[in-house]
């Protein structure tokens, strides 16, 4: 019996005729080997019609998933108390024997499939099997790749269904042309609160060489939503191989003087800025997590993988965050997750408002002083709790943009990091190699006391991918500094920094980010001039006193610019040193990454023999 024989057999008439409209062998056996392997009840084939997707948001409802809140369209979710994270130590790179990745959890590829394969033969009997077609990046684009999953949460498909593009019309066009990434998920096992009991078999199963995600006895949505950072490792192999960038990038639009339009990216580690920097009210969101960015006749075009936004809610406020503030109380579509619940209203941690003394979250029945198994006390919400929501609720988003089948023209490129006394706020690289260099691949985070444990640790995170890792740093690395040297008009590369202290006191508002954009919006142009030191470029100061006039209408002291764009030599020094060791411990680095840490190592020994240790800006004028 082949596949569509097989599948024929299985499924009622009305979900086998929506298989047979794709003409995709590859397809047809994927699907049949794992119906047969998982053994679901029932099969449910989604294609893009407003009914099936209807029918799946019904079934997340009538399985116990979610939860209809007070305000039309909104639901909750909650995952099991050990269940809210994504599992780092259980995700794993299954690869040949042997292989060893630096910073990679890496496992046999044959010992991992025959793990993964023998806890889910049989995991979805009695339950039903939802079967969804998307694509990551724009429908019928450059950027365009399918994927199917198959999944027996419906809370995990209707969250895709809000966060990704749908595909099944894609994979009828493509035909045997696709080539698709595939995810296989199960919940598993669920207690009577519907969620995954079995966690102990929990895991999380990268298959590189098949381009395949297995996960099982899990929900939450970093470990189950395959297209996220699941998918992620897959297509970052994919550029690596190919020669483009799929990064763990927001994507954005400056609006610039006279109307004018440009487009940046920002790479920022958990922590550092990065979603508070695209969701600046004037300005304009296109994505705030994932990009492919491609090489379109020499240009650097960017696309936001997703549609969707899959966000940390915790600290959420009125004050701080007015667009998404606005989106979570209008009657959109959106899953909340993890969140309490009283009276059919969601509340979290941070939110700015009073909140109930009791109500439902997480943990169950929850009421203030509630502690669990391990004498910690439980908070409202969980602090990874979620929303998930259309990005066409925003009413700041480049709606254009988002599914413009060629993509932006990126003009520039922003790496944020966290530090406390080394970088300024703001600077620009000399070139790609430079800002690639010191600046992406040296990317670091200051961990937090309040979510991280010891303060001040200094994280290596290059450009904020080190997570999701799925090829060695250096092929990587090498696959950066090719493709800028392959455009005739890369993007500026710059580097921020919101977190400089002088002892206690932050030297940075929360909204002077603004004016820093709005600064790299005008040199992507070369509107205005800027100061040369040995790290970059830097802006003068009569440039930001004007933007912070125009922008926050705020004075800007020549003090706080001294203090903020001071070149903190020891400490830029200490930094090369601390790059320098990790890459060469690793092993496999292009020579250029040493070659351009030893010049910038030399500029700044020569500064430091002219100007001292702690340099003035304005001495850079002179």
């Amino acid at each position: 019996m082949n596949a569509l024989e097989y599948l024929e057999k299985r499924l009622e008439k009305e979900q086998f005729e929506k298989i047979r409209e794709i003409d995709n062998p590859e397809l047809h056996e994927f699907l049949a080997k794992y119906i047969e392997h998982l053994n679901p009840d029932r099969v449910f084939v989604a294609t893009d019609s407003p009914e099936d997707e209807e029918y799946i948001k019904r079934k997340a409802i009538e399985y116990g998933e979610e939860m209809p809140l007070e305000v039309d369209g909104h639901t909750v979710h909650y995952d099991g108390y050990y269940d809210q994270a994504r599992d780092k130590a259980r995700t794993k790179i299954l690869v040949p024997k042997g292989m060893e990745i630096p910073f990679i959890n890496t496992l046999d590829r044959e010992e991992g499939l025959k793990e993964i394969h023998e806890i889910m033969k049989d995991i979805m009997k009695g339950k039903e099997l939802f079967v969804c077609f998307f694509t990551l990046g724009p429908q019928n684009s450059i950027f365009t790749i399918p994927a199917v999953q198959l999944t027996d949460s419906a809370y995990v498909a209707h969250s895709e269904f809000i966060l990704y593009r749908k595909g099944y019309e894609e994979f009828k066009r493509l035909g045997r042309q696709a080539r698709f990434l595939k995810f296989v998920h199960s919940a598993g096992e669920l207690d009577e609160r519907k969620t995954s009991k079995n966690i102990d078999k929990r895991r999380i199963y990268i298959d590189l060489m098949g381009e395949t995600v297995y996960s099982a006895n899990t929900q939450y949505g970093g470990n189950t939503i395959g297209l996220k950072k699941l998918a992620f490792r897959l297509t970052i192999k994919r550029a690596v191989e190919e020669g483009w960038l799929s990064e763990h990038m927001f994507l954005m639009r400056v609006n610039g003087p006279n109307g004018r339009k440009t487009y940046f990216t920002g790479a920022y580690p958990s922590m550092c800025g990065k979603t508070s920097t695209a969701m600046i009210s004037w300005e304009n969101i296109v994505g705030d997590d994932l990009a492919f960015i491609v090489d379109m006749k020499g240009e650097a075009r960017g696309a936001n993988v997703e549609k969707g936004v899959f966000g940390i809610i915790q600290g959420v406020n009125k004050v701080d965050d007015p667009i998404i503030w606005e989106v979570l109380h209008s009657p959109n579509e959106i899953i909340f997750s993890n969140v309490l619940v009283k009276d059919g209203k969601p509340y979290w941690n941070d939110m700015g408002e009073e909140i109930p003394e009791e109500g439902e979250n997480h943990s169950g029945k929850w009421w203030r002083g509630k502690k669990d198994a391990e004498g910690n006390e439980i908070p409202p919400s969980h602090k990874n709790a979620r929303f998930t929501v259309d990005l066409k609720s925003f009413k700041n988003l480049d709606r254009e943009a988002l599914d413009a089948p060629c993509g932006v023209k990126v003009g520039g490129m922003i790496f944020g990091g966290r530090d406390k006394d080394t970088w300024p706020p703001v600077r620009e690289s000399f070139d790609w190699a430079h800002g690639v260099i010191t600046m992406g691949a040296s990317l670091e985070s200051e961990t937090t006391a309040a979510t991280l444990g010891k303060e001040g640790v200094r994280a290596f995170n290059p450009m904020a991918i080190l997570d999701f890792m799925s090829v060695p740093i250096g092929k990587y690395l090498k696959n950066y500094l090719e493709f800028g040297e392959r455009l005739r008009d890369a993007p500026k590369i710059f580097a921020v920094n919101y977190f400089l202290k002088d002892g206690d006191r932050w030297l940075n508002h929360k909204l002077d980010k603004a004016v820093w954009l709005k600064w790299m919006e005008l040199r992507v142009h070369d509107d205005v001039e800027a100061i040369e030191t040995p790290i970059g470029y830097i802006p003068k100061y009569e440039d930001l006193a004007r933007l912070f006039k125009e922008v926050l209408d705020k004075e800007y002291s020549r003090e706080d610019y001294e203090k903020q764009f001071m070149i903190r030599v020891p400490e830029l020094l200490a930094k090369i040193e601390r790059i320098e060791k990790i890459y060469r411990e690793v092993g496999n680095i292009p020579q250029e990454l040493f070659d351009i840490l030893e010049e910038e190592r030399q500029r700044l020994l020569k500064a430091k023999e002219k100007y001292g240790d702690y340099i003035s800006p304005f001495d850079f004028e002179n």
